[in-house]
């Protein structure tokens, strides 16, 4: 692979890994949001006992949990990116003796 596509391909890599950290930082934050959210239906709900406080609880529960799942698969995509800009660097940098 020549130089200038392995750069271009390097370019493109650190974009997108850019990209994916900032995203990485909202969804943290909208996680949080929600887990607050969700561990105060979860207090509202043992106090009033009713079904219906219940259900809200489940419902944002069920928002963190789609939001972890989310969050991971971001992070694992964080992950394959930074291994490929590591195999990129080490095709633009020649190997010492």
């Amino acid at each position: 692979m020549s130089r200038s596509l392995v750069e271009r391909r390097l370019s493109d890599v650190t974009s997108r890994l850019k990209r994916a950290r900032e995203e990485l930082a909202i969804a943290d934050e909208q996680r949080a949001a929600l887990a607050e959210a969700a561990d105060d239906l979860r207090i509202r709900a043992v106090v009033a006992e009713t079904a219906h406080a219940e259900r809200e609880f489940k419902d944002a529960q069920r928002h963190v949990d789609a939001m972890d799942k989310s969050r991971n698969e971001l992070a694992k995509r964080i992950v394959d990116l930074q291994r490929s800009q590591d195999e990129l660097l080490n095709r633009l940098v020649p190997d010492p003796l």
